[in-house]
């Protein structure tokens, strides 16, 4: 039980960051896939693009020239991000994750690998995807990442 206002770390977890370019999980990194009939540099990219329904405003996002680009583009406070963006964005999400690590093998054997370790992306700022300054966070990008790796066990 924690004696302080916030929880103790779960030395059990396995904590990682989106924005990581260097780290395969990541929705920053670079590897390329394909989906919904584009190739995708990044997760981040095809995340960032959904949230729009303008096919040339999400071909501009996919042509992004970095992750980090993307991101601030499908940010814009100048375009109308699609309604029903707040129900779909996870499904959006691990859409992207689940076919990365279909196109990229070493990226699912490195999920399948880390077992039934709990993901948690370390966000201090982030209490959605990440787990928050404190670590109560709603960690849902964590959650994607554990979703993806169950399906993926259960396929191999």
């Amino acid at each position: 039980m924690s004696s302080g206002i916030f929880p103790e770390i779960d030395e059990d977890a396995i904590y990682l960051s989106r924005k990581d370019v260097n780290e395969p999980l990541s929705s920053f990194s670079s590897y390329l896939f394909e989906l919904d009939g584009f190739e995708w540099p990044s997760v981040e990219h095809y995340f960032h693009a959904m949230k729009f329904e303008d096919p040339s405003y999400q071909n501009k996002i996919r042509q992004a020239a970095s992750p980090a680009i993307a991101k601030k583009l499908g940010r814009t406070r100048f375009r109308k991000v699609r309604s029903d963006w707040g129900k779909v964005r996870v499904v959006v999400m691990t859409r992207a994750i689940y076919t990365k690590c279909l196109t990229h093998e070493e990226i699912a054997t490195g999920l399948i690998a880390t077992k039934s370790a709990k993901l948690v992306e370390n966000s201090q700022y982030d209490y959605f995807w990440g787990c928050g300054r404190d670590r109560r966070g709603n960690n849902a990008f964590g959650k994607v990442l554990m979703g993806v790796r169950a399906k993926l066990t259960e396929s191999s």
